[in-house]
């Protein structure tokens, strides 16, 4: 489990394409301070499993069904990405619930800039719109984030909006992400669970 409280900016060092997964090597001095064979590390917001640590890299398996869910397959050497330990048991939930399961992509539709804060636009799938209100919470690339606006565009279809802090803009990706880019979303497991339990109820 996550917070979304992204830690570290990291980079990908090394992309080994197989015929039905990927294989990354990741560069992040923070996280891999104590991290060993089979901890989770959320990677732009996919939970993946470390397989080797060497200095201050890890290495990572992405299996088919995570590229097809998540933005990773489009990541290459040089990009960077945002990265969170799990949770421990004893720390503060400064964001919200965060599996690291990504539930599909968005795209940035639009970016407006504040004096002191700005406003991201970006696309939210048929399927996973009913799960998102306004003031709910949201994971994009492994942000914890608030949800400021949702509407409805004719040609886009569905879209939310939320607000990033200076904070926000510095240390991840989101702060530098331009229009047209790809980003994963997962969206508050509570929702998902009131909705099976009203189906079998």
């Amino acid at each position: 489990m996550f917070t979304g409280i992204v830690e570290e900016l990291g980079e990908i060092t090394e992309v080994e394409r197989l015929a039905d997964a990927s294989r990354l090597t990741i560069r992040g001095k923070l996280v891999t301070s104590d991290a060993g064979h089979g901890d989770s590390i959320a990677v732009n917001g996919v939970c993946l499993t470390v397989v080797d640590v060497e200095g201050d890299s890890f290495t990572t398996d992405v299996i088919g069904e995570t590229l097809n869910r998540s933005g990773l397959g489009g990541l290459s050497a040089g990009s960077r990405v945002n990265l969170e330990r799990a949770a421990a048991v004893n720390s503060r939930l400064g964001g919200h619930i965060v599996q690291g399961h990504v539930d599909g992509t968005g795209t940035i539709l639009a970016r407006d800039p504040q004096e002191n804060w700005e406003v991201v636009r970006i696309s939210l799938p048929d399927a996973l719109a009913r799960y998102v209100v306004e003031k709910g919470s949201i994971t994009v690339d492994g942000i914890s984030l608030t949800v400021s606006g949702l509407g409805v565009e004719p040609g886009t279809g569905d879209w939310f909006e939320v607000s990033l802090i200076p904070t926000t803009r510095e240390l991840t990706t989101l702060g530098t992400a331009s229009a047209g880019s790809t980003v994963n979303l997962e969206v508050d497991i509570i929702a998902k669970y009131v909705e099976r339990l009203h189906q079998r109820g």
